[in-house]
């Protein structure tokens, strides 16, 4: 049997409302029959495209019923692997996407919810911010006034939501693939407009990713961008405070007088409080286990971890002709934290001074 024969789909969809009766008799259903097919799942996605007027019950049945499809009733039970991703990505969202704030709950639920998933999965709920700070809207913005390239408060909690999320049952650092999409936010956030908790986030996380691949051993996610709170199994309690410095919003550039400064006489806070103090060069061990686990990732998951590396970050800086701010400021924290550019990079920041 299926909900679909327990309730009338279509005669809700035809109406164009889902009316806190319908989520009801929803609920009873999924109670008599646990197990949702996949045409039901398909019903569900085509209801909630379908009707502009929704209870606003439905969003929490929509959400925990599709989570629960893909993480638990989808094969292998628990994990997200890149075919379940995949399918999720299909229905969810126009052109890579969200439509709306139900759409983001479960994109992001699913990640929470899954022990393991792909990086791209993650990935692709972070590019939902940048799609906001260029567009100044999405459903990220509804009932929001937020100018195109600002970044707000709600929308960085967001990002740091998903690092976590995605990183809690596995040791491994920032994956390129989601760096890859920091710095493709952070060339959407306008100069004027970032802020100095954009600032602590984007360099934390794009430098755990980048000081990994440069043999350092760095803090766990928890370590460096809080902690998840867990109440209930797969939802989110609260996030406790951003603690990749000794304070937060700490980190930021100062000039100062010190004539052996870093390059062009700048450096940055944190340090010696912080989580980051303990930055070390890996033990040819540390560096076999961490690549066994990153291919433990790509085996479950079945998608390629791509590796970052000096080579890969280079050319991802500077696109526009110079580095903006933040972008200086992770070089910054990569010479303190790995005591020094390798070359290509210390070359980048070189040229970045001078043409200063």
């Amino acid at each position: 049997m299926g909900m679909l024969t327990l309730v009338s789909l279509e005669e809700i969809k035809a109406r164009g409302s889902i009316k806190d009766g319908d989520v009801l008799k929803l609920r009873r259903a999924l109670l008599e029959e646990p197990q949702i097919s996949m045409a039901d799942a398909e019903a569900l996605f085509a209801l909630n495209n379908a009707c502009p007027v929704k209870d606003p019950a439905w969003a929490g049945f929509f959400v925990e019923a599709i989570a629960d499809f893909v993480v638990h009733q989808m094969l292998p039970d628990g994990y997200v692997v890149a075919e379940k991703a995949a399918w999720l990505v299909s229905r969810l969202g126009i052109d890579g996407r969200l439509r709306s704030n139900i759409e983001l709950a479960l994109l992001v639920h699913v990640i929470e919810t899954a022990r393991w998933s792909p990086p791209s999965l993650a990935a692709y709920a972070l590019t939902q911010v940048r799609h906001a700070v260029e567009t100044g809207g999405g459903p990220l913005r509804s009932g929001h006034a937020l100018e195109v390239g600002a970044i707000s408060q709600s929308e960085i909690d967001l990002l740091r939501r998903v690092v976590l999320s995605f990183g809690k049952d596995i040791g491994i650092p920032v994956t390129r693939v989601e760096a890859d999409a920091l710095l493709a936010i952070n060339r959407a956030v306008s100069p004027t407009k970032s802020s100095p908790a954009w600032t602590d986030f984007f360099v934390c996380a794009v430098g755990n990713s980048v000081l990994a691949a440069l043999g350092r051993a760095v803090p766990t996610r928890e370590q460096a961008f809080g902690a998840v709170v867990w109440d209930l199994p797969g939802q989110t309690a609260q996030v406790l405070p951003f603690r990749g410095f000794a304070e937060p919003g700490s980190f930021h550039i100062e000039q100062f007088s010190n004539a052996h400064a870093s390059f062009g006489g700048r450096t940055i806070a944190g340090g010696a409080g912080s989580v980051w103090s303990s930055c070390r060069p890996q033990t040819a061990e540390e560096q076999a286990m961490a690549r066994l686990e990153r291919q433990r990732l790509e085996i479950v998951t079945n998608e390629r971890i791509e590796e970052t590396s000096e080579a890969w970050l280079v050319s991802r800086l500077g696109l526009d002709g110079c580095l903006n701010e933040n972008e200086l400021a992770l070089l910054l924290f990569l010479q303190r934290e790995a005591c020094g550019l390798p070359p290509g990079l210390g070359e980048l920041a070189a040229r970045a001074m001078i043409a200063a």
